[in-house]
């Protein structure tokens, strides 16, 4: 019997798919398709590269864009790095100024902030209550100097899901580039290239299935960026290094897999989130963060009245949840993007975020609010006492 815990994390990080580990196997050992792909000088590099292309491929074929947009990073961190610094310092004599939102990944936020040592001005946008940005607020903060917009699809703490249509556009008809961070969005909403006026999208692996420690970018055919990291003129110059072929091998068949089993996945996840919601409704003194607006099912945000988050935690010792962001999780402070919605600082404290995933089960659902119930009435239990 397995004493690890149920794990209700899967927007932290989600388990490698045995048929994407099984992939990836073969492109590590002296009887695979281990090779440098930059050696073009033999069979072996030539196999290498040609297994970094097919995973292009299949990234491109999630997100309808052309394979040759696809830029290589070793994360979503590094694409949104890469795309917010990289942007903003190629077309700095252009314009100096970026808007994004108070509530983004760290990997944006740092990077804005980064860019205001530089001299750059950038522009948080205040989210509504549900945890989306509205096209009025993108709106009303564009400048003559505004050259970029950087706001994610999906948020990793709510699961709100932004209109990437209505902001690409405004952005669009301003000239200036909109870059979005897909991290939590790929294989769970719908994102098409062709059709949605986004220059540049970052990926992630391990949020989909595939393995830590690669991810992409995506960038529209004649957007310019400067590259961050130099040595060999990799990636069409944008990002060198030598390219971890078993990681893009494991990326690419992630995103294949999310592409084919997309609405399978989606409609069990509706399944899970649904029972977990009304699971959830149905215990006393409990609410759940940024609802009222589009959301992916697998991602919810509970409140529980008069609980601190890390005491509840505590409790439910048998299960893997976290109060926010793995990126924050060291942090006694409550979230950010909790409080960036309007949640006061008290209920803040007391939330957890629970997300679901392809191997979560109907079972696992009923024992975690099992689990919930019995942890809370033992917690107000002993705090009335």
């Amino acid at each position: 019997m397995s004493t690890m815990p149920l794990y209700l994390d899967y927007a932290a990080t989600t388990p490698v798919d045995p048929r994407v580990a099984e992939v990836m196997a073969r492109h590590l050992t002296l009887e695979g398709t281990f090779a440098n792909p930059a050696s073009r000088s033999h069979m072996s590099g030539w196999l290498a590269e040609q297994a970094v292309e097919t995973g292009r491929r299949q990234v491109s074929d999630l997100i309808g864009a052309d394979p040759r947009e696809i830029v290589w990073t070793s994360g979503a961190t590094e694409a949104d790095n890469l795309a917010l610094i990289g942007y903003m310092r190629a077309h700095r004599a252009r314009g100096r100024h970026l808007i994004t939102s108070s509530i983004e990944h760290k990997a944006v936020l740092d990077s804005a902030t980064a860019l205001e040592q530089e001299g750059f001005e950038v522009t948080y946008l205040a989210p509504r209550a549900n945890g989306t940005i509205s096209p009025e607020a993108l709106q009303e903060a564009l400048r003559p100097e505004t050259v970029l917009v950087s706001l994610m699809a999906v948020n990793n703490e709510l699961g709100s899901i932004n209109d990437l249509q209505a902001l690409g556009a405004i952005a669009a008809a301003h000239g200036a580039a909109f870059h979005v961070d897909a991290a939590q969005a790929a294989g769970r909403i719908a994102l098409d290239m062709g059709t949605l006026p986004i220059d540049m999208l970052s990926l992630s692996a391990h949020k989909a299935y595939g393995p830590k420690g690669i991810g992409a970018l995506y960038v529209r055919r004649g957007t310019r960026i400067e590259a961050l990291i130099h040595g060999g003129g990799h990636e069409r110059g944008m990002r060198s290094g030598t390219l971890p072929t078993h990681q893009i091998a494991g990326m690419g068949q992630a995103f294949s897999l999310a592409l084919e089993e997309q609405v399978s996945d989606n409609a069990h996840l509706e399944q899970l989130g649904q029972r977990f919601r009304d699971g959830i409704q149905r215990l006393e003194g409990t609410w759940i963060n940024g609802d009222g607006g589009a959301q992916v099912p697998n991602i919810i945000n509970v409140g529980f009245e008069g609980v601190d988050g890390e005491g509840m935690i505590m409790a439910l010792r048998g299960l893997a949840v976290s109060t926010g962001s793995a990126c924050n999780s060291a942090s006694v402070d409550p979230s950010y993007v909790l409080t960036g919605i309007g949640v006061p600082r008290e209920k803040a404290l007391a939330s957890i975020r629970f997300s679901f995933g392809r191997f979560s089960q109907v079972e696992e659902i009923d024992q975690a609010l099992e689990s919930i119930s019995n942890a809370l009435e033992g917690l107000r239990t002993r705090q009335s006492a």
